[in-house]
């Protein structure tokens, strides 16, 4: 049987986004079932490894009272605060060494859903010579969306892979599915 990580490639980029413990169950905002996306994501890490694809992890790092937080008029409980043992990656998700973290939400002055959104990353890519990103993590209806459009915005070829990924609501899961295949991401 051929698994979809088969088909990642040398010049390839594997994206997880925001697998941290805020967003899983016990966490601060935590997605229902959202640890089960680790297991999933371990097995396109070790797949990545193999195949010499470069792996990127974005996450939220917002400083304290962020306009994003419920407390500040923001939509969201207080999350992933710098150096908070919620804003840490998940335990058992198997980053290797020389992943490249892509920190956002650091501005004070609004959020940053996006791993793209004021952080430099689609230059790092274009530098890199990455032109398809294979895309999972948490939550798929806000960040892993916004990261999703924002990645086909800057041109690149972008496999979401949905076995990966967990809504926040099911009703926003479906939405974000539509709005990625519109955009031409490709599910995986």
């Amino acid at each position: 049987m051929t698994l979809a990580y088969d088909a990642m490639k040398k010049g390839d980029g594997l994206l997880i986004v925001d697998l941290q413990k805020d967003f899983c169950p016990g966490g601060a905002l935590a997605v229902e079932g959202g640890d089960q996306v680790v297991p999933v994501l371990n097995e396109w890490i070790a797949a990545a490894e193999t195949k010499d694809v470069a792996i990127f992890a974005s996450r939220d790092w917002h400083p304290t009272r962020h306009v994003s937080f419920e407390p500040e008029g923001g939509q969201w409980p207080v999350h992933c605060v710098q150096d908070t043992d919620g804003a840490a990656f998940h335990p058992d998700l198997k980053l290797p060494e020389e992943t490249v973290v892509v920190t956002k939400g650091t501005r004070f002055d609004q959020d940053q859903n996006s791993a793209f959104d004021q952080t430099g990353f689609a230059d790092f890519l274009k530098r890199e010579k990455i032109g398809r990103l294979w895309i999972g993590g948490l939550a798929q209806d806000v960040c892993v969306l916004a990261t999703a459009l924002d990645a086909r915005e800057a041109g690149l070829a972008v496999f979401v892979i949905r076995d990966a990924m967990k809504p926040v609501t099911p009703e926003g899961g479906k939405e974000a599915i539509g709005k990625m295949a519109a955009a031409g991401a490709t599910l995986v």
